[in-house]
């Protein structure tokens, strides 16, 4: 659909840039922001924890779904138009979450954002690819390194927003992306879209078998589990059968991408594992409020959008697959680190947590560019889909599981000879296990990628 002389008529690659940097940031922000407001979305409506959950369940489900099926649609359909669609749809649904009576419209509200708010990650990975052939590295680390400071900064900004304010003003600022739009559409070059016969059914059959295993995931239903085993076989029946499957079958007949998405669903599992398992420490470990929280992850935040640049030059400089075992190797290091200094003073633990946060653009960005390279132009969108897919799979699968192994094990003895016992045995453990899962994912990748 895009042609190389197309890249040249970007009016602004820039301001472009920006933008696209701006939308991602509050994109990724609307996710963690709501996580501090779950206790007053329950206690505004008198709900149970199960009920108030779904505020996250659903926009988790129809996000993970959105970004594979706006990357294929990325493949045939200009991106103005996707993004126009998009941050329009997102913006109605913010205005809706922001004036909901009931617990119904919240809902709603959450799930029109995230009908909208998905084209935003799945775009973001491939502009890149698209408009800045000659610095993919670096630009795919900024957009990496964006992603993980507003993973960072979210927590605090909904906290200080939900304090000051009210739950309803997180959905008002989250509505404030829509005035990047013209900015958008002014830089975007004019792209013809192509008329092709999308695979529905395959569509369908993808979309179900991803809603029903994040359900079973997070909610602990072992129906959907097994109901979405049944439809991942039906997925698969479909590549083979299907004249244009939905997700082409010869993707996953590529050694090297099959390997280089396994490793990237391993390390951002450990990477959103972190952050999911740092909050729950600091708040029964240490007794630190929602902004002490924030504030002990700010560095390693800061950390994160400082390196993605300088990690995604050396992307071009040095070659993907060189970075990304570097940063794989920093990774578990990182884990290692934390895991023995989990029990100390916070403020120790905040300058280690620096370490594995500051790995999350290297990873991100090597990883995209690797499959980026395996990818033929007609097929990044919907190759970069499923990177996408991967990772939200991944992210709601860490935290399922680690929020179990707390639930279930309350060990004091830390397995990690150099670790505090304790209360905050189980924590280090935690982070001990993260690091055995990157260093697998490193071998395996040594070992499998050419």
């Amino acid at each position: 659909m895009v042609h190389n002389e197309e890249q040249s008529k970007i009016a602004n690659p820039k301001m472009l840039l920006f933008s696209l940097c701006f939308v991602l940031m509050f994109s990724v922000m609307n996710g963690t922001m709501f996580n501090i407001a779950i206790p007053d979305i329950a206690e505004a409506f008198q709900l149970s924890a199960s009920e108030v959950s779904w505020v996250m369940t659903g926009y988790i489900m129809i996000y993970a779904v959105g970004a594979l099926i706006y990357g294929k649609l990325a493949d045939t359909i200009a991106f103005k138009t996707l993004i126009t669609f998009g941050l329009t749809v997102f913006a109605i649904g913010s205005f809706i979450g922001f004036l909901a009576p009931n617990y119904f419209f919240v809902l709603a509200a959450r799930v029109v954002q995230a009908i909208g708010g998905s084209m935003i990650p799945a775009l973001a990975f491939i502009a890149p690819l698209r408009y800045f052939p000659k610095e993919r590295g670096k630009i795919l680390g900024i957009i990496a390194s964006v992603m993980a400071f507003a993973s960072g900064i979210g927590p605090i900004l909904g906290g200080i927003i939900a304090g000051y304010l009210s739950w309803e003003y997180l959905f008002l600022t989250s509505g404030f992306i829509i005035i990047t739009l013209p900015f958008l559409r002014k830089n975007l070059p004019d792209e013809e879209s192509t008329n092709v016969k999308l695979d529905y059914l395959g569509a369908a059959l993808v979309a179900v078998t991803i809603i029903s295993l994040i359900m079973g995931i997070t909610l602990g239903y072992l129906e959907t589990l097994l109901l979405s085993f049944v439809f991942f076989i039906l997925v698969i029946v479909r590549m083979f059968t299907a004249k244009n499957p939905f997700i082409p079958k010869h993707l996953f007949k590529k050694r090297n991408y099959v390997i280089a998405l396994f490793t990237s669903f391993l390390a951002v599992a450990c990477l959103f594992g972190l952050m999911f398992t740092v909050p729950i420490l600091l708040r029964e470990v240490y007794a630190l409020s929602t902004m002490q929280i924030g504030m002990v992850m700010f560095p390693g935040a800061i950390s994160a959008a400082l390196i993605g640049r300088k990690g995604g030059r050396l992307v071009d400089q040095k070659g993907a697959r060189k970075i990304y075992m570097l940063a794989l190797l920093l990774l578990g290091s990182g884990f290692l680190v934390v895991s023995s200094t989990v029990g100390l003073h916070p403020v120790a633990l905040s300058l280690t947590l620096i370490f594995p946060m500051m790995c999350f653009p290297l990873v991100q960005a090597s990883g995209a560019d690797l499959l980026a390279n395996l990818l033929p132009s007609n097929e990044t969108g919907v190759g970069m889909g499923v990177f996408n897919l991967m990772n939200f799979v991944s992210g709601a699968l860490s935290a399922a599981v680690v929020g179990v192994i707390l639930d279930i094990f309350q060990p004091h003895q830390a397995a990690n000879l150099i670790a505090i016992n304790g209360t905050s045995a189980v924590y280090s453990n935690i982070f001990l296990v993260f690091m055995v899962i990157i260093f697998i994912a490193l071998g395996s990748f040594r070992l499998v990628y050419k």
